[in-house]
């Protein structure tokens, strides 16, 4: 943001400290008027013609921006994604407990990537694969979303599950 003597142009429009608009006066103009207010003059529209600028005291106004930036980023959630690797011949057990392991993850908010690799003469049998990540979708879809439907990358095959998203 442009702020006092850094300010170019030769006429803006002036907005009061109260938010009142002073009209169109000239820069060493609203410089001298924000100067009697102890404030400064800050350019809020550059854009606009011709640009609009605020008498306010600057400092304050770049301490409730960093505020609000600083809240903003406390609120964020990072979210992290989670793989859980299958084979194409898995067995039962082995299946129902990497279930549990991607539901749990799901739970806690994390999304869930599930691979399958093929491994030598199984490339051939795609559809195997294909069988496991739907049944592992299907297992799922109480708790999570298909974010992005399975598909072959070489020889490993991926499906993504994001969480649902209850609304309080």
């Amino acid at each position: 943001m442009l702020v006092n003597e850094g300010i170019r142009a030769r006429e803006v429009r002036l907005i009061g400290p109260n938010g009142d608009q002073l009209g169109i006066k000239s820069r060493t103009e609203a410089l001298e008027i924000a100067a009697r207010s102890n404030l400064d003059l800050v350019m809020v529209a550059p854009n606009a013609k011709p640009p609009v600028c605020r008498i306010m005291d600057y400092g304050k106004f770049r301490f409730e921006q960093q505020k609000k930036d600083k809240e903003a980023r406390k609120n964020q959630k990072i979210i992290s994604v989670k793989e859980v690797r299958f084979s194409p011949t898995i067995d039962e057990h082995d299946f129902n407990t990497k279930l549990r392991n991607a539901r749990k993850f799901l739970e806690k908010g994390d999304k869930v990537k599930a691979s399958i690799r093929f491994k030598g003469r199984a490339i051939t049998h795609k559809e195997i694969g294909q069988r496991v990540l739907d049944r592992f979708s299907n297992a799922c879809e109480d708790v999570a979303t298909v974010e992005s439907a399975p598909r072959m990358d070489g020889r490993s095959m991926f499906l993504v599950l994001a969480p649902k998203i209850e609304k309080q």
